[in-house]
């Protein structure tokens, strides 16, 4: 972690570090000589809790409970919701967007007990025996869209939120140190990736979801993160194997409900981008970290 701020000792700083936690900021404070100091992940949050800082007006309180008290009022303010919204919507828009959309779908759907309603955003019914019959077959930007869109299709309250979840976890960090066009280019690609490689195993188009999606920004992640490590990603070997766990677990136990071949191909396409991340980062720009 690295320092971001110095403050007073005085400084009752409660309330602060209980509104860095509900916008996602890991920090941690400690005192050294006399002062406080706040901790955070990387220099992209460092900057984000500088900007809150700016606009924060610190203000003894006179006990605990009054503290938390305020911050439930301020964080339930529908004010406040809507500013929390743009500033998450600012720091990480693509990922932002896609939950959205997600959400849009989930409630027209009825969390997919009512497919029909959104029977446009199912793969299309392409060539099934082979990638390049199936490439071949594509005669029109349409099929080629909707072999995208799946991934905006969900089935069920924990399925949602799963997926949606880990999509914030990753894209949001991810978007705060990488241009833009590498993270939409990265979800588009593992998304594709993740869908025809579902309909080529099980012949079937009647799936869905941001599992794909999510297992490429997985796979994406950790390979910056290992070959690169100076771009403090929040990822490390042992989280990498637990979704490679559950993704095995998922084949064994649950292979006839779960899109289990999406995540696979998901994640080969999140691998394989982060090795060309890291080629286009290290040997053809000489950085030693990804970023903007």
């Amino acid at each position: 972690m690295i320092k971001a701020v110095r403050l007073p000792i005085e400084v009752n700083l409660l309330r602060f570090s209980q509104l860095l936690s509900s916008q996602g900021v890991a920090h941690r404070i400690t005192e050294e000589s006399g002062e406080q100091v706040i901790w955070v992940q990387d220099e992209p949050h460092a900057a984000l809790l500088k900007e809150m800082l700016a606009t924060w007006s610190f203000e003894q309180s006179s006990s605990a409970n009054e503290a938390s008290a305020d911050t439930g009022q301020r964080l339930f303010n529908p004010l406040n919701i809507a500013l929390s919204l743009v500033r998450a919507f600012m720091r990480a828009p693509v990922s932002f967007i896609l939950i959205v959309v997600c959400l849009l779908v989930a409630l027209v759907s009825l969390l997919g007990t009512q497919p029909q309603r959104v029977a446009f955003l199912f793969y299309p019914v392409l060539d099934n025996t082979g990638l390049f019959a199936l490439l071949g077959s594509i005669d029109s930007p349409w099929d080629l869209l909707r072999s995208l869109t799946p991934m905006l299709l969900h089935f069920g309250e924990l399925h949602l939120v799963f997926n949606l979840m880990w999509l914030w976890y990753f894209g949001r960090q991810l978007e705060l140190i990488q241009p833009r066009w590498l993270t939409i280019t990265l979800i588009l690609f593992c998304s594709v990736a993740g869908n025809t490689t579902q309909y080529l195993y099980t012949g079937f188009n009647n799936f869905g979801g941001m599992s794909g999606v999510v297992y490429g920004l997985v796979g994406y992640t950790w390979i910056i993160h290992s070959l690169m490590p100076r771009s403090q990603l929040r990822i490390n070997n042992s989280m990498f194997v637990v979704f490679v766990i559950a993704l095995i677990t998922m084949e064994l136990v649950a292979s006839s409900f779960i899109a289990t071949a999406a995540h696979v191909g998901g994640l080969l396409a999140g691998l394989l981008t982060g090795v060309g991340a890291v080629v286009l980062y290290r040997l053809v720009l000489g950085r030693g970290a990804i970023g903007r």
